[in-house]
């Protein structure tokens, strides 16, 4: 079996359970290592035998990430998955896991989660799903339909296609970086919700903003607060368009926007650091100072 055919899978089943690339990358190594160290011949598919030690190994991370969460400084919010670099290095990764929908997930108890992830996202039988917990399959059925009913009752919904979506986002880009606030409130819906992320590192709002005016005021804010010297790139992220802004050639935030209705219901802000290093690098393969097609100048 080629290692690196599985491992943006692999990736992405432990990226749907811990919301960060980098840990989800430690997971993988740790359960390829763990190969290398069982006897084959009692494995009947390799494959699977990984998924299920990658979840178990992302569950215990998961428990522990949990704690140190409860203490971070402001919001915190999952690290950003953007796929328009190199292919090799893309996470294989669901549709339905956008930053909104990993945010929702936080809500769940760990095994729930898993339950919830390995059965109704990655379509594993709930025997599998079981040597995963550590609990019965029907144990493991019972969490599964308890995740389900929380993740119903606050799950995003996207009733808009890609290309909508995207013109959406590049009005967004435009109305923000130009600082027109009526064009920005006829895009926001009026229970709009914004979530920013700066880790107690950088400037963002350490609770949710909730309100059109008021996220618009927000918004405006950050446009007069910051010189308009940005590089707004239309990007995608975690599988739906969004946006990078780049500010003297590093990536400095990430924007997730959720669209139903033909306007903005909630918008995710990444702009701690740490959660960027994995989307820094396009600032090498990126010339800074040349604004993305349709979106103008950014200030942040």
């Amino acid at each position: 079996m080629e290692f690196h055919a599985i491992r943006p899978r692999l990736i992405g089943v432990a990226y749907a359970l811990l919301g960060s690339v980098e840990e989800s990358e430690d997971a993988v190594q740790d359960a390829w290592l763990r190969l290398g160290r069982v006897d084959h011949t009692e494995i009947e598919d390799v494959t699977g035998w990984l998924v299920v030690t990658v979840s178990r190994i992302a569950l215990d991370m998961l428990r522990s990430a949990r704690r140190r969460r409860e203490e971070y400084v402001g919001e915190w919010l999952p690290e950003p998955v953007v796929t328009d670099g190199d292919p090799a290095e893309r996470v294989t990764l669901d549709e339905s896991m956008s930053l909104a929908m990993l945010v929702v997930l936080e809500s769940l108890s760990p095994a729930e989660r898993t339950a919830f992830v390995l059965h109704d996202v990655f379509g594993l039988p709930f025997t599998e799903v079981g040597k995963a917990v550590g609990r019965t399959p029907a144990a493991c059925r019972q969490l599964a339909a308890r995740a389900r009913k929380r993740v119903s009752e606050r799950a995003p919904r996207f009733d808009v296609d890609a290309d909508d979506h995207r013109r959406v986002v590049d009005a967004f880009a435009r109305a923000t970086t130009s600082g027109d606030l009526n064009a920005l409130l006829a895009l926001l819906d009026p229970d709009v919700i914004l979530h920013s992320d700066g880790g107690g590192v950088v400037r963002a709002a350490r609770r949710p903003i909730f309100g059109a005016s008021k996220v618009a005021r927000f918004l405006g804010g950050l446009a007069r607060r910051y010189p308009a010297t940005g590089d707004p790139r239309a990007s995608t992220v975690n599988g739906w368009p969004g946006l990078l802004w780049f500010l003297d050639g590093q990536v400095d935030s990430v924007v997730a926007l959720t669209v139903a209705g033909g306007r903005i219901t909630e918008i995710h802000m990444v702009r701690n650091p740490e959660k960027l290093r994995s989307i820094s690098r396009l600032s090498s393969t990126r010339r800074p100072g040349r604004p993305a097609p349709s979106s103008p100048s950014a200030p942040h």
